[in-house]
């Protein structure tokens, strides 16, 4: 006998104004799932489907139970619960596991996810990686929803400086429906994180590990539903089967009924931030798997729970988007953090076999701040890995001074190089060579990511290549180019995507964009920057507004592309590009002046600890001494002999926590003598083993931050002086929180107790 037919029987013993009353709990307790006029003219059979569709089958039957139980038929929900425990033991009752034609289906099925998901991108797409043979576990973490739309892409001060990840529980990606169960399975699993941090490999793992039938085996079926192809067919009108159909057209052979009704099954949504859905939630709703709606209905009814509601949602973004999924509708809310600096390690170790190169590239990737805080974006480390690689093995170089945009410049020439000795055929050439030969392929591209950089895009379609003068339909113009740094993408029916192969790279091809109009006097491209027209713009002027601009983002889009355009900038880096460039320019009286603007800004009160800290990211790529001017004062034993800048303090403290420097002694008073500059210090309590804060001005707010530090698994802190602070009783039960965990090596504290 089946599920359904001992649910069936169960009702069957009920009389008229029973099964009314069964109507009603049904209704009132599980509202979210079965409407009124669904159950105003339901017979037994009706009820019995539409609670399979809702629940599964093993979960109706806990339903049943529960509402039987209710209403005071506990004979006949003890019958019930007995029938279907011997059924199981017997084991000749059909539960989630289908059976014949569907069976068939989802193991081809399986197969099929397999093959997709084990093949990650990493620049060629014709020579697809093994997911497992570079696979490194990510750092991901449930989170909230609160200003998602406000992260910025690239740095994340609060988390830096508050080194929140020491309390955040990590999170396997195949184990987010088990964290579901444990929040609310009635709602969806959302995941946040930038791009190229690691959420679509994420999505391959999982899909890998159930395929392989490793994991979440409970999962009859996965469907991984790009929003980059669902944009294809976002204004067409569908049922959920049509709409499958046009993702896997292999379903077209099966019961469709049996699918959606037999087997628990998992949709991830990848890509939010890429629809261009209106994602409008107060509209109209399906409730049945037959019903026709737009494309956006479906999805936001999937997404509510009111459309196949057994049915496991997970969808992942960017921040930005993050926002458009209502948080009463989502059950666990994740962010995926990259690597952690273990993982990148093990990430440059699984990638690069030859282990001695491998170690050589750790350390100086470890000398190189800017370039180690990057990598815990896995994207990043694969384009560190080819570029190092190339200098390592062909120059032999061990003094490699490599700023972000020298890498960047560099990745360009390597991926050049190779284009042409593939595709082309040629002698060997110089690098500058091989990007004369691309030179109008390149500047297409680099306009491209300028214009679709100001609108915040990162996928494009065959508009705005045209836009750009590019024919998408022509592809001897991207032969092998396209595989390197720009992805053409085969969605539905053959429709065409685009995208860079990580957003760094569009933010450098942007700024290569507007360096390259700045020389050429192209001043309608430079308009951007300025409120009105303007005409001979000098490149002080233009790096000023790209600065103003930058801090005027308030999620930080154009902090990467700042960066960048400040480092082509130099002389130097224009005779990389000499190849691209029909000409440099001498700028180092416009470096000299944009670097005293830099610094003014960085010292107004006015300025966020992100802006504050891109600008310092800025100073590196123009080769400024400030890094240096630190790190000979934290050498030194003498006091600096000057007064640090509230900027300068804050900068002085990012530097200390992402480096591994650890001192034998910090003391505050060594850089400043005002009490608004050591609450700026006081994060780096992180870095040492000896912090001298006492008669500070410090309050029990700042206990928060020193009790973080006692916690961290890399706490180096073994004395602590605090003694003339007012820390009150609220203060010391935060310290005391800190001494308590076993990762705390504090020996010595020193503190003024206040009784109240």
């Amino acid at each position: 006998m089946s599920i359904k037919e001992l649910l069936v029987n169960s009702l069957k013993e009920l009389v008229e104004a029973e099964l009314k009353e069964f109507h009603w709990r049904l209704m009132n307790t599980y509202h979210k799932h079965i409407s009124k006029s669904e159950m105003e003219k339901a017979d037994i059979f009706d009820t019995v489907d539409k609670m399979v569709v809702c629940f599964g089958l093993e979960e109706a039957v806990k339903v049943m139970v529960d509402i039987l139980r209710k209403m005071n038929q506990n004979d006949l929900a003890e019958q019930l619960e007995n029938e279907h425990k011997q059924a199981q033991a017997e084991g000749n009752m059909r539960t989630s596991v289908p059976v014949g034609e569907l069976q068939n289906f989802l193991k081809t099925h399986k197969n099929n996810m397999k093959r997709k998901a084990k093949c990650i991108f990493e620049g060629n797409k014709e020579n697809d990686t093994d997911l497992r043979d570079v696979y490194t576990e990510l750092f991901i973490t449930e989170g909230d929803m609160k200003d998602v739309n406000h992260e910025h892409e690239i740095v994340k001060i609060d988390d830096i400086f508050k080194n929140k990840n020491t309390h955040d529980k990590s999170i396997k990606c195949n184990d987010l429906f088990t964290e579901l169960k444990k929040n609310n399975e009635e709602k969806i699993v959302l995941t946040k994180g930038i791009a190229g941090i690691g959420k679509t490999v994420s999505v391959h793992k999982f899909i890998l590990d159930w395929a392989e039938g490793n994991t979440n085996q409970d999962i009859n079926c996965v469907f991984l539903l790009p929003f980059r192809e669902i944009n294809v067919i976002k204004d067409r009108k569908v049922n959920l089967h049509e709409f499958m159909l046009k993702f896997y057209p292999e379903l077209k052979d099966l019961e469709k009924s049996k699918l959606y009704k037999e087997c628990k099954l998992a949709f991830i949504f990848d890509g939010l931030d890429e629809s261009q859905l209106p994602l409008n939630f107060k509209s109209e709703t399906l409730n049945t798997v037959e019903e026709r709606a737009s494309v956006d209905v479906l999805f936001t009814s999937l997404v509510k729970g009111n459309l196949l509601p057994s049915a496991l949602v997970w969808v992942t973004s960017r921040p930005a988007a993050a926002n458009q999924i209502p948080p009463r509708f989502v059950g666990l809310f994740t962010e995926v953090r990259g690597f952690t600096d273990q993982q990148k390690e093990e990430y440059f170790r699984n990638r690069i076999t030859d282990e001695s190169l491998a170690s050589r590239i750790i350390s100086h990737i470890k000398t190189s701040r800017s370039l180690y805080i990057m990598c815990h974006i896995p994207v990043f480390c694969w384009i560190t890995a080819t570029v190092l690689q190339d200098i390592l093995i062909e120059s032999n170089e061990e003094n490699i001074s490599t700023t972000l945009t020298e890498m960047y410049i560099h990745f360009l020439l390597i991926q050049m190089n190779m284009k042409n000795q593939k595709y082309d055929e040629q002698e060997e050439r110089e690098y500058r060579e091989h990007l004369q030969l691309n030179r109008k392929t390149i500047l297409k591209l680099a306009k491209l990511a300028f214009e679709q950089l100001k609108k915040e895009n990162i996928v494009f379609y065959k508009e705005d290549l045209k836009a750009c003068g590019i024919d998408a339909s022509k592809d001897t113009e991207f032969t092998g180019m396209i595989a390197e740094i720009f992805k053409r993408e085969h969605g539905l029916h053959g429709a065409k995507v685009f995208c860079f192969v990580h957003l760094s790279v569009q933010e450098f091809l942007a700024a290569v964009h507007v360096f390259f109009c700045y020389l050429n006097k192209n001043m309608q491209e430079l308009q951007f920057f300025f409120d009105k027209p303007k005409q001979n713009v000098t490149l002080q002027e233009l790096l000023q507004k790209a600065v103003d601009e930058a801090r005027r983002s308030q999620r930080g889009h154009l902090d990467l592309f700042l960066r960048f355009l400040m480092g082509i900038s130099l002389k130097s880096n224009q005779n990389l590009l000499k190849g691209l460039f029909t000409h440099t320019e001498d700028t180092t009286e416009s470096i000299t002046k944009i670097t005293e603007y830099i610094k003014q800004e960085q010292n107004k009160h006015s300025i966020t600890d992100e802006a504050l800290v891109n600008l310092f990211y800025c100073l590196l790529e123009l080769k400024d001494h400030s890094l240096n001017e630190i790190q000979s004062y934290l050498s030194s034993d003498e006091h600096p002999g000057k007064e640090f800048s509230p900027s300068m303090c804050t900068v002085l403290t990012y530097v200390l926590l992402i480096s591994e420097k650890v001192l034998d002694e910090f003391n505050p008073k060594r850089f400043t003598s005002s009490f608004s500059n050591y609450t700026r210090l006081i994060p780096a309590v992180r870095c040492c083993r000896k912090a001298l804060f006492d008669s500070c001005g410090l309050n029990e707010t700042f206990c928060e931050t020193v009790s973080y530090a006692l916690q961290s698994s890399n706490s180096h802190l073994t004395e602590l002086d605090l003694s003339s602070n007012r820390l009150l009783d609220s203060g010391v039960r935060l310290l005391y929180d800190g001494l308590k965990s076993p990762h705390s090596q504090l020996n010595i504290l020193r503190f003024d107790f206040h009784f109240h």
